[in-house]
């Protein structure tokens, strides 16, 4: 049975690793103001940045998903692991070594799984770099040279080779301590007559890593002729391992793809090596399988959607390569970025490229110049005789129902335009209708018609979530019953700028805001936070270390639901420009003054239902606490904070 991981090693792994640095692993974070960074939320499809990232306190925040927490639940959310296997790998990612409770620590029995099949994938990689200096290897190292690639840049993307025996690499990761089970899930090795056995032999191995860097599987490339499997051979789907979501390069492309905002995806492991060394640094393939929804959700996230952005596709110019480019246009509107296709002469790939022509062809190669999208028409209108009033009118039945696709009326409009000269049409209006028609008919037949798939269900922050106009009702979920939060409301404002306060800047609001009741706010919601800040010390608490003070509070929160509605908190910006103890003070003052009206009005109204059946002694009591009340309301309306 795994230990419990010492509470301390938990706190200094979460203070040792910086969120912004784990999450822009993963996507391209730019400043939002106030300190905080904003990115493309990696958990819901969206278009403008609604996740964001507060370094100073350690948390992140979606306000289009509210997702939310701190390090430690971005990565068991992102990658899919327990607690215990999110602590384990950052900890290792900070050079801390972790002491656990109940018991003693068994790496090869207590570590995660996914952790388990990583580090046999890096033991695996180690393994093949090696092997590619044997004797046996010379054929991959010919390989190599045949195609350009020196020592240098087998090293700088770690090909290796996987011997020809049975078992080489399976013994040796049992030797490391790895079981036959772990060797099987993890895709390295695969069922014999006699027991697990090498998947991958004889060829030449390309590590596939995450977006994090982590290799999670490999691509084999055959070498001989006496080897009957495919040309190519990829992992298996594993538990860390599946194809239409990695992207060969990645790890070495995502920097300068978010610096750039810009990708290029070619088809092989070699040339997104010759792109590399060529200095098309933002090179990127696929494993396998055809470029597809996921891939582009990870480009997104890097590319941030922003007006210049492009992406490149490489595909050949062969039948093949003309049905993928078709079929990376089916998915082109779920791109912000602009979209081209390249083809070089005697279609030639960009290894073939480099190979003939240098370094200076394979970077002029990626050089935007074709759209996708007229690429893709041409090809459709292509097939059809333009000569013909029916062949013409065949090409524009064809392509014009893929020109309705385009969601966004304005695109439609330019693009069927365009079409029109493609078809050889004078008449461009009628191509124009023609379109919008055929758009019309697929959303009357059940086309979801939410109008620009490029913008996403996001939102531009917490602004855009609660209703970009006043006139909208603003809802938030909560545990508690009650009430709808509504922005409004000026009682629901100044409660959630308290809040606010209390997390971000306890200083400006302790001690006073300690001696507030969750009764005094009047959103069940907000009221559910401040119990959280009471359970975890109240405010004072924040004056020390505030991001184990904030820990705290999401810790004391009983659902999911309050502490999402923490981290949103926590890392929302104020609605006032300065924010200081005149602001804080005002907040105090107006939560606390609404809180006593309110309470002088229920006694008034009780006093008024009970009317003459009221006891003079309880008549009295009443009449007095009213006094009490509106002597300190007015205290409050005219003294303000030192009133408090």
């Amino acid at each position: 049975m795994a230990g419990r991981i010492n509470d301390d090693d938990v706190k200094a792994v979460r203070d040792a690793v910086p969120i912004d640095s784990v999450v822009s692993e993963y996507l391209q974070l730019r400043s939002a103001g106030g300190g905080n960074l904003k990115g493309l939320c990696p958990f819901h499809d969206e278009k403008s940045p609604s996740f964001q990232v507060s370094p100073g306190k350690g948390l992140f925040h979606c306000f289009g998903c509210q997702e939310g927490g701190d390090t430690i639940a971005f990565v068991m959310k992102i990658d899919h692991l327990s607690f215990s296997e999110t602590v384990e790998r950052l900890a290792a990612k900070a050079g801390i070594t972790l002491r656990y409770e109940e018991g003693g620590y068994n790496p090869s029995h207590q570590r995660g799984e996914r952790i388990r099949l990583i580090e046999a994938h890096q033991a695996a990689a180690d393994f093949y770099v090696r092997a590619l200096e044997s004797p046996e290897a010379e054929i991959g190292r010919k390989f190599l040279a045949e195609r350009g690639f020196d020592q240098d840049a087998a090293t700088h993307f770690r090909v290796g080779y996987s011997p020809a025996g049975w078992d080489h690499l399976t013994r040796y990761l049992r030797g490391k301590g790895f079981s036959d089970k772990e060797l099987i899930t993890s895709g390295l090795s695969q069922d014999g007559r006699r027991g697990p056995i090498d998947r991958f032999r004889g060829r030449l191995m390309w590590p596939i890593s995450d977006t994090a860097g982590e290799i999670v599987g490999f691509g084999a490339r055959k070498l001989r002729d006496d080897d009957n499997g495919p040309k190519y051979l990829n992992t298996p789907e594993t538990p860390i391992y599946k194809k239409s979501q990695v992207l060969y390069g990645i790890d070495l492309a995502k920097k300068d793809i978010a610096k750039a905002s810009r990708a290029v995806v070619v088809e092989g492991y070699t040339d997104v090596m010759a792109c590399h060394l060529a200095g098309v640094t933002t090179a990127i393939a696929t494993c396998g399988t055809a470029f597809g929804n996921d891939h582009i959700k990870i480009l997104r996230r890097l590319l941030m959607d922003n007006g210049s952005a492009r992406v490149i596709f490489t595909f050949d110019g062969d039948s093949a390569g003309q049905k993928a480019a078709l079929r990376a246009f089916e998915d082109d509107q779920k791109f912000a970025a602009e979209t081209y296709i390249a083809i070089a002469p005697d279609n030639m790939d960009p290894c073939d490229l480099r190979l003939a022509k240098g370094d200076d062809a394979v970077r002029d190669l990626v050089e935007p110049r074709t759209p996708l999208f007229e690429f893709a028409l041409r090809q459709i209108v292509g097939r059809y005789d333009l000569e013909t009033p029916a062949g013409r009118a065949a090409a524009l039945d064809e392509a014009a129902a893929v020109v309705a696709k385009i969601k966004t009326s304005s695109v439609q409009r330019e693009v069927a335009v365009q079409l029109a000269g493609f078809v050889g049409i004078l008449d461009q209006e009628f191509v124009v209708r023609r379109v919008a028609q055929l758009a019309r008919w697929a959303r009357d037949k059940g086309g979801d018609g939410r109008g620009d798939p490029r913008g996403g269900r996001g939102s531009g922050g917490p602004q855009d979530r609660r209703g970009g106009t006043p006139q909208q009702p603003v809802q938030t979920p909560a545990a508690p019953s009650g009430p709808a939060l509504n922005l409004r409301s000026p009682a629901h404002r100044t409660e959630r700028e308290l809040l606010k306060l209390a997390l971000q800047k306890p200083a400006l609001v302790s001690p006073a805001f300690d001696a507030y009741g969750a009764d005094e706010f009047t959103a069940p919601p907000y009221a559910a936070v401040r119990q959280c800040i009471a359970e975890a010390g109240g405010a004072e608490r924040g004056l020390g270390d505030n991001r184990e003070y904030l820990v705290a509070v999401m810790d004391a929160a009983p659902n999911n639901t309050v502490r999402s509605l923490v981290t949103e908190l926590a890392v929302e910006v104020f609605m006032g420009r300065t924010i200081d103890e005149t602001y804080a003070g005002m907040q105090l003052v107006h939560v606390r003054l609404r809180a006593v009206d309110r309470r002088i009005g229920e006694v008034q109204g009780s006093l008024a239902r009970l009317g003459s059946n009221v006891a003079p002694d309880d008549l009295a009591a009443a009449q007095n606490e009213v006094w009490v009340l509106q002597q300190y309301a007015q205290s409050l309306r005219a003294k303000g904070a030192d009133a408090l």
